[in-house]
């Protein structure tokens, strides 16, 4: 029971406060140590490719070991502390609430019919040129973020705790710090590939490494998401059977091996086409449509995806709960 019952905690906490930012925060910590790595790597000429096996090595050892060091010491002192501190890990890597709280503004701005204010808002979180966007530009970049940052931010941690966990027991140690230190490793490529993933010349080589971590630790998850999509989107009386119809024939249409797989179940669930020429600052880059025989979105597909995507990770929580007692 302690085992299922930390990620469903972390789960609901992060549903009701969502992921507040701090400098002591987890990950910033895990980004600074990123940075200061990098440094010292650049500093040694080591800008290559074994430069980035070096920094992902690094990074990761660093974040698992840290945690362990730390929850050794509160296990000395009492074993509640060490729960509590799992509790706060697992809660600090979970990033759903966050998500929700980005994107409230760019439907509010929509709805109003500020433009400029929902270019901004969106501009906090996607990667690409914002300021020639018009309402279905910014829509769609909405939805795509939610449906890729679905298995991003919260799967991917979420079935890496539960991979380690059954890890552990299998090995005959503690579940609970094996799954938190599996979902260590995954927060440090997913790090790694937003700050370094580039393919550009400063990057291109010392951000491999991170880049196809990152690319292996979610591409059981990407796709184990068009399950739990499927089961959400008929729960919202939504088009399941289109979403998944779309995944099957669109979801390797993208340069990464993962993304589309959410974006064009979202796509199909919501008669909607995603994807297309995106414009970011270093050009524009041709994306395939996805779910290409469907109009543009409207601002009402904001919270539709919003309630697709809540509704799948309550899904993901009830399927461990029942693997959990089955075991």
């Amino acid at each position: 029971m302690e085992t299922s019952s930390v990620i469903i905690i972390a789960f609901i906490i992060d549903g009701i406060i969502g992921d507040p930012q701090y400098r002591l925060h987890p990950v910033r910590l895990m980004g600074k140590g990123i940075e200061l790595c990098l440094r010292l790597l650049k500093g040694l000429r080591l800008k290559g490719r074994a430069g980035g096996v070096l920094l992902t090595l690094l990074t990761a050892v660093s974040s698992v070991g840290v945690y362990l060091s730390i929850r050794f010491a509160l296990v000395k002192i009492h074993c509640i502390a060490a729960y509590f501190f799992d509790l706060f890990i697992c809660y600090s890597c979970i990033a759903l609430r966050d998500l929700f709280d980005h994107i409230a503004p760019v439907a509010k701005a929509l709805e109003s019919g500020d433009l400029p204010a929902a270019r901004k808002a969106v501009g906090m979180v996607v990667g690409r040129d914002v300021n020639s966007l018009d309402i279905a530009g910014v829509t769609r970049a909405a939805i795509e973020t939610m449906a890729e940052n679905f298995v991003d931010g919260f799967l991917s941690p979420v079935f890496w705790y539960a991979a380690g966990s059954m890890t552990g027991m299998l090995a005959g140690v503690h579940p609970v710090p094996t799954g938190i230190s599996f979902m260590l490793i995954f927060k440090t490529a997913s790090t790694l590939d937003s700050m370094i993933g580039y393919k550009n010349e400063e990057f291109i080589g010392i951000g491999w490494a991170g880049a196809r971590l990152d690319d292996v630790m979610n591409f059981i998850p990407a796709r184990v998401s068009l399950i739990i999509l499927f089961i959400g989107a008929w729960l919202n009386r939504q088009r399941s059977v289109d979403g998944m119809r779309t995944a099957l024939r669109d979801r390797l249409k993208h340069d990464s091996p993962n993304s589309a797989h959410s974006e064009s179940f979202v796509a199909g669930a919501l008669n909607v086409r995603l994807g297309g020429p995106t414009i970011y600052h270093d050009g524009v880059k041709d994306k395939p449509w996805l779910g290409g025989e469907y109009g543009d979105p409207g601002i009402k597909h904001i919270p539709m995806t919003v309630r697709l995507i809540r509704t799948s990770s309550w899904v993901t929580m009830i399927i461990l709960c029942l693997l959990s007692l089955a075991r």
